[in-house]
């Protein structure tokens, strides 16, 4: 059995050795590297998910299904965008006084809401033009 404090320690080197694989690791080699059980294994693996720090994707090795499992945090770097607060503070939302009360299918929802679909729409018009003159920088 193991303790809440060598769980931590479980998680700890579970996450080592999944940031250390390129290609995912699969559940049942986890266990082994780490020398505990596959109930614990599957506990461990569900802890992790619970925190949000490891997706599993099913997979099937000789003909049987298993997971592979991938740190949360090496996938979503690949895609991490900056955003400074500048790029955000005329944001509708940020000074709607409806903001507490807003929420999909309520009735302040954001996908019906005008003001911020206009704010999108320039948004969107301002990224075009600067992509734009990327390009027309790149190709001159």
């Amino acid at each position: 059995m193991v303790t809440e404090e060598g769980a931590d320690e479980l998680e700890k080197k579970a996450m080592e050795l999944l940031r250390q694989s390129k290609d995912g690791v699969l559940q049942s080699d986890l266990w082994k590297s780490l020398k505990i059980s596959s109930r614990e294994g599957s506990r461990l693996v569900l802890r992790l998910m619970r925190k949000g720090l490891v997706r599993r994707e099913e997979v099937t090795v000789g003909g049987r299904k298993t997971y592979k499992l991938y740190p949360v945090g090496a996938a979503a770097a690949r895609f991490t965008v900056q955003v400074g607060v500048a790029s955000i503070l005329d944001i509708p939302c940020a000074t709607c006084p409806h903001l507490l009360e807003c929420g999909a299918g309520g009735f302040y929802d954001p996908s019906t809401c005008t003001l911020l679909e206009l704010w999108l729409r320039r948004e969107a018009a301002r990224l075009r033009q600067t992509q734009q003159a990327q390009q027309a920088q790149q190709a001159g």
